[in-house]
């Protein structure tokens, strides 16, 4: 839980909707993350959306990990079993570490609110080039379980015992 004794440390992050469908105007799963993301002091660094074509996630998410002025990178969409999700299998060769218990305690949570179909979802989150990435399902309401239970406090640098934010400077160590 975070605690006042230390000061908050805002980061960049950017949203991508992977979504053969979604618009800016009727994309309700980015919205909800940017709109979280601010309410918690951060930045939104950029906004997205890319079709669910797993060489232009990948190309995409590859620009950002590249970039020093992007911390962290949520994406929403692409991770069910259809044959045009494609998130997982853009992502995961781009990682330097996968964190297995994001999807664990996501798919735990979600469970409580959508039962056992959340065994379809293959939410994942890692490390690439010292940039944290979490991957969740496309419904507004997977965004809002994930950053509101696990990712808003991960990257508030007040959550104790330990956080994601604490680490960042020795993600790039060898």
């Amino acid at each position: 839980m975070p605690t006042n004794s230390r000061q908050f440390i805002p980061l960049n992050i950017a949203i991508m909707v992977v979504s053969d469908s979604r618009t800016e105007e009727n994309d309700t799963s980015g919205k909800t993350l940017v709109d979280r993301l601010i309410d918690a002091g951060h930045q939104c660094a950029e906004k997205v959306i890319v079709i669910d074509d797993i060489y232009q996630i990948r190309a995409k998410i590859s620009a950002w990990i590249a970039d020093p002025a992007i911390n962290a990178i949520i994406t929403t969409g692409g991770t069910g079993v259809t044959g045009r999700d494609g998130t997982p299998e853009a992502v995961k060769p781009l990682l330097d570490k996968e964190l297995t218990g994001f999807g664990e305690v996501f798919r735990t949570l979600s469970y409580d609110e959508i039962g056992t179909s959340t065994m379809q979802s293959r939410a994942i989150a890692g490390v690439a080039n010292g940039h944290y990435i979490f991957c969740v399902p496309g419904s507004s309401g997977a965004c809002r379980t994930a950053w509101d239970k696990l990712i808003s406090a991960q990257l508030d640098y007040r959550t104790r015992p330990c956080n994601l934010v604490e680490v960042m400077p020795r993600l790039l160590e060898k």
